[in-house]
């Protein structure tokens, strides 16, 4: 509570309130309204199939709950929503639908919405993947919370002032992927041997040369107020995986969700009728993790890595809301394109090596892996030869937030922060889909696991470039 009275003590003579943005890009004559909603979309029934490994594990207890958060902006003469949903990997097909049925509701364009899984490793599955099967039953029941989302922060909109910020936190985020001595990479499960990085190699390991790539430390906030200063809403994208650490068998949220408690608990405190939502989507993070694999520390109990990154994150975002400047009126902008890519299919020989694998007797436990890609070389083997993907682009002001459905690398959202031709650019992945890991050209010449084909890795290797070309297209065409 004393840290809670302190910050508004501190925030509330600091914000002040602008009539036009002499800088943007666009002319502020809209009137700003935000609403917000938190829906539980937790499955019903126990146990539940987890996503988060190759094989099937059971959830038989929720930890916490898992929620559609959402929070919708609206100028006057347009609306855009951001939401972000506590799961692991949402299809393009079911966010179309959601979006499609919403939209009916609301009027809003389905193009006007941005809905983004956080990629909690502790949800149910959404889509088939690996040994895991998704539960059509559960899949129609996301799809009706998250239309409810919409549509309750849709009945909510109230007078408000908007700000962005950009702060850093760049101690919670490692590169995963890590340069080797020779000899220390194992063949692939593919059969390749040529590999030149490892993914997650295990902390302290004698084989560490150095990271394959670099982290972004950015934390990038969206923030609302009632006209009076109270806070409304909080949307933040940090380029960070997730950080794990539940208790077995659990259903969770992750930091995601604990980052939205906590930053509740410190921005509104005990005021139950507050409208007050934060939100945290995942950045770029297809190649970052929590884990700090060159210094071995204590074991820690479950829970707790999680809660201290998730309350770390709230003090950055904390102390920039305390120096956000908030603007009553600004204009939104929507754009979104579809861009066609070539999927990496299996040779001949490779489709022939995996029927053999699948066909042998020898399934034991120390074999999964090598079964997982066996059986994921035959599924793409039908795939088709080439992917349309969905690319977004939304305007708040001199704010631009791009969205793609990829677990993107973070040199893929360097490159397009470096290139933004408006400032501030926030990058959101796992954004109105899901097309798998996005690396570099570059990485993927290093190999690794996320460039293995499968379900969740089989794009082009240019695909990368493609992306980053269209988003910023996208920029280029506001008007």
């Amino acid at each position: 509570m004393c840290n809670r009275v302190f910050l508004l003590a501190a925030i509330l003579p600091a914000f002040t309130a602008v009539s036009a943005l002499s800088t943007s890009i666009f002319a502020a004559d809209g009137s700003l309204r935000v609403g917000t909603s938190v829906v539980d979309i937790t499955p019903t029934r126990l146990p539940v199939s987890m996503v988060g490994s190759f094989t099937d594990r059971k959830a038989t207890s929720v930890n916490d709950p898992l929620n559609a958060r959402c929070l919708i902006v609206d100028d006057g003469d347009r609306r855009v929503v951001l939401m972000t949903v506590d799961s692991c990997l949402i299809s393009r097909e079911l966010f179309d639908d959601a979006k499609r049925k919403a939209a009916e509701l609301t009027g809003i364009p389905a193009a006007h919405m941005l809905m983004s899984a956080t990629h909690t490793h502790t949800a149910a599955p959404v889509i088939d993947m690996a040994q895991i099967r998704a539960d059509p039953a559960y899949n129609k029941f996301l799809t009706e919370r998250i239309v409810e989302a919409v549509r309750l922060a849709a009945s909510r909109l109230q007078p408000a002032r908007i700000g962005w910020s950009v702060g850093k936190l760049p101690e919670e985020v490692h590169n995963r992927r890590w340069k080797m001595k020779p000899g220390t990479i194992p063949t692939s499960p593919l059969g390749g041997t040529n590999d030149r990085v490892r993914t997650n190699p295990g902390v302290g390991n004698p084989g560490l040369l150095e990271p394959a790539g670099p982290t972004d430390p950015d934390v990038m906030l969206l923030a609302a107020v009632t006209p009076d200063g109270k806070p409304l809403a909080l949307y933040c994208v940090y380029s960070l995986h997730y950080v794990g650490g539940i208790p077995a068998g659990a259903l969770s949220a992750d930091y995601f969700g604990e980052f939205a408690k906590q930053a509740r608990e410190r921005f509104v405190g005990d005021d139950d009728n507050s409208p007050f939502v934060a939100l945290l989507a995942n950045g770029t993070s297809g190649d970052i993790n929590n884990v700090d694999v060159r210094n071995r520390l204590p074991a820690i109990e479950p829970l707790v890595q999680m809660r201290k990154v998730a309350a770390r994150l709230v003090d950055v975002a904390a102390n920039e809301f305390r120096n956000m400047k908030f603007y009553e009126r600004t204009k939104l902008q929507a754009r979104e394109s579809e861009l066609t890519l070539k999927v990496r299919k299996p040779s001949a020989e490779e489709i022939e090596r995996a029927r053999t694998i699948l066909a042998t007797t020898d399934h034991a436990p120390a074999n999964v892996v090598r079964d997982v890609y066996a059986g994921e070389t035959l599924v793409l083997a039908d795939w088709p030869y080439e992917v349309r993907l969905k690319l977004q682009a939304l305007q708040i002001g001199d704010l631009a937030i791009l969205a793609n459905p990829c677990e993107a690398f973070v040199d893929v959202g360097l490159e397009l922060k470096r290139r933004r031709p408006i400032r501030p650019t926030y990058v959101v992945g796992l954004a109105n889909g899901y097309n798998g890991y996005l690396p570099t050209p570059q990485q993927h010449e290093l190999g690794g696991y996320e460039t293995w084909r499968s379900r969740w890795s089989y794009l082009e290797p240019e695909a990368s470039t493609k992306i980053v070309a269209e988003l910023l297209m996208l920029l280029g065409s506001a008007p």
